[in-house]
Parts: C-alpha cells; structure tokens; sequence
C-alpha cells in the first residue's frame, strides 16, 4: 500500500496546487507523514488530511482510502464533491445508473445530488479529494 500511496502523493501534487492556488505556499506531505484517522461509524473509512481537515468546516484536501466491497447508502453532500480515484474501483449509482471509475478516473458530484457508491471487492479504493467546506454525508 505504501508504494500506492506515494504514487498518489505524486500523482495529485498538480492538483493540490490547483484546488488551494499556488498563493497559500508549498504542501510537503511525504508519505511516511500521513496521519491517517478513522471516520467514526464509516465501517473502516479512513482519510489522511493534506490541507485543511476533512472533518472540519472550511476547505479541504485529503486522501481517502475505502475497504474493498464497502458500499455507502443512498446520500447527497451539500457541496460539490471532486474526486480522483488512485487506487482500486469506485462506483458511484446515479438515477439508477451504475458508473465505474477505476485508478485514474474523475468525477465532480454536484451538491444536493442524490446517489449511492462505494468500493468494488477485490482492492481497497483510495481516492483524492477536496471540498470548498467541510465534508458531510446526508443519509436519504
């Protein structure tokens, strides 16, 4: 997992710089330096903070990481919810529509949009992401 991690460290460093703006100075985040927390009753959902928190109220960017097989239920999030997956397969279900996004995919969930996802079986899903706010998971 390491050497994904530090695949995803450098892979992203372009798009830290573009989410914060290169105003607020440099991000130095090795990956020895990841702090990674679970998120309380997330069944094993972890995430590593780059800039700012992702459980806090201001703007974020921060490496998730999902178990294998764990699927989220029918949710929205108040704001627009970037994401690049680095590692394993992410789905998201949209108006009854299953898309896939394996390593290397984007996707931009807009606020209020209601859907499903989760981790396909077979490989932990770690995924990048940034928020203008804090995170939130509005359970339907």
């Amino acid at each position: 997992m390491k050497f994904s991690i530090a695949a995803a460290v450098l892979a992203t460093s372009s798009l830290i710089a573009c989410a914060a703006g290169a105003a607020d100075g440099l991000v130095s985040v090795p990956v020895s330096q990841l702090k990674w927390t679970e998120l309380a009753v997330s069944g094993g959902i972890k995430y590593a903070n780059l800039r700012g928190d992702l459980t806090g109220k201001e703007a974020y960017e921060a490496f998730v990481l999902f178990p294998a097989g764990r699927d989220n239920p029918t949710h929205h999030h108040t704001k627009s919810l970037p994401t690049v997956v680095v590692q394993g397969t992410f789905y998201a279900v949209i108006d009854g529509k299953r898309t896939e996004y394996p390593a290397g995919s984007f996707y931009d969930l807009p606020a209020g949009l209601i859907h499903e996802s989760g981790c396909v079986a077979g490989m932990d899903c770690l995924l990048f992401q940034y928020q203008s706010g804090g995170f939130d998971l509005i359970a339907k």
